[in-house]
C-alpha cells in the first residue's frame, strides 16, 4: 500500500505522527467508452458554452450557479483565506461509546501507521482505547474538505472513519410511515420465529460476488474468442399474496437448508438402551446363573 496523507494525532499535549492508507478498494471491473466499430478511445473536450472554444486546463475556474442561473466564479484567491485547517492534524475531541455512533455517518474507511518515532505513542494510546472500550471522535482535513471522524482500533491498527455531518443525512419522509399499518400476533411471531431459525454468525468470506465474477468469465471468453452462453435465468417470485403462509413457508425452507448443512447428530440413546447394552456386554456364564437362580 502507498501511503496517501501524512499528519499526526493530536491527543492532549502528545503528537503521534501517522501516515495514511486507505482501508478500502474497489473491486469492479473498468470500462472504457470505445468507438464500436474500431474500438478507438472516445475523448472530451473541454469547451465553453458560450464561445465554443476549447478552454485550456490552466484557464478553468470553479463556478456556483444561482437559482436564477447566473453563475458566480471563484478563484484560488477567494479560497485562501478560509477556515480549512492545513496543520495536517487529527484532533482528538472526546471519547464516546461506538454504538452512541449510527453507522449512517461514516464515509470512507483509512489505516494509519506510525512513523518511527512515534510508535511507542501509538501502542500507548491503541492500548488505552483498547480497554475502555471506546472510539475516539476527531476532526481532520482530507482532500479540501474538514470532516468528522472516529478513531477506532482493528487488528491492531488505527483506523479512521470519517462522517458525514448531520444536515447530509436525508430524512426518511415516506408516505408509508403515515399510515396505520395492522400486523396480526401471529404474523410478528412467525417473523421473529424465521429471524431466529436464521441466526449465524457473521463470516464475510462466505459471500461472493457473483456478478463481478460472471463479467469476468465473459471478458475472458471474448479474449478466447469462444461462443459466450447465456445463463438461463430464474424467475423472481412475486410478492406473497398470504403473508402469514410465506413466513411459514420461508421458516421451513430455513430449517431445511440449516438442517441440510450441519452434520448429522448420532440420536441420543435412552436408558432402557444403555442398560440393555450393558447387560449384552456382560458374559453368557453370569446371564446364565442369574436365570437359574
Amino acid at each position: 500500500m502507498r501511503s496517501i496523507w501524512k499528519g499526526a494525532i493530536s491527543f492532549g499535549l502528545v503528537t503521534i505522527p501517522v501516515k495514511l492508507y486507505s482501508a478500502t478498494e474497489q473491486k469492479d471491473v473498468a470500462f472504457h467508452q470505445v468507438h464500436r466499430e474500431d474500438g478507438g478511445r472516445i475523448r472530451y473536450k473541454r469547451v465553453c458554452t458560450i464561445d465554443g472554444e476549447e478552454v485550456p486546463y490552466s484557464d478553468i475556474a470553479k463556478g456556483y450557479e444561482l437559482a436564477t442561473g447566473e453563475m458566480v466564479v471563484l478563484t484560488d484567491e477567494d479560497f485562501e483565506d478560509l477556515p480549512l485547517s492545513t496543520s495536517r492534524r487529527i484532533d482528538v475531541l472526546q471519547f464516546t461509546p461506538v454504538e452512541q455512533i449510527d453507522p449512517i455517518y461514516f464515509a470512507k474507511s483509512y489505516y494509519l501507521e506510525p512513523d518511527a518515532q512515534g510508535a511507542k505513542s501509538y501502542v500507548l494510546l491503541r492500548n488505552a482505547l483498547e480497554t475502555s472500550g471506546q472510539v475516539a471522535v476527531v476532526k481532520v482535513a482530507l482532500r479540501q474538505r474538514e470532516s468528522l471522524a472516529t478513531l477506532r482500533v482493528r487488528d491492531g491498527v488505527f483506523v479512521l472513519e470519517t462522517m458525514l455531518w448531520p444536515d447530509e443525512i436525508r430524512t426518511p419522509d415516506f408516505e408509508f410511515l403515515e399510515e396505520d399499518i395492522e400486523v396480526r400476533p401471529q404474523e410478528l411471531k412467525m417473523a421473529e420465529s424465521l429471524i431466529t431459525t436464521m441466526e449465524a454468525d457473521f463470516d464475510p468470506s462466505e459471500y461472493r460476488d457473483s456478478y463481478r465474477e460472471a463479467l469476468q468469465s465473459v471478458i475472458e471468453a471474448k479474449v478466447a474468442g469462444k461462443e459466450v452462453v447465456t445463463p438461463p435465468v430464474e424467475e423472481e417470485a412475486g410478492p406473497a399474496v398470504d403473508l402469514m403462509a410465506a413466513l411459514r413457508a420461508s421458516v421451513e425452507a430455513a430449517k431445511r437448508e440449516r438442517e441440510g448443512a450441519a452434520p448429522a447428530k448420532r440420536p441420543k440413546k435412552a436408558a432402557s438402551d444403555k442398560s440393555k447394552e450393558k447387560e449384552e456386554e456382560k458374559p453368557a456364564a453370569k446371564r446364565k446363573a442369574r436365570k437359574s437362580a
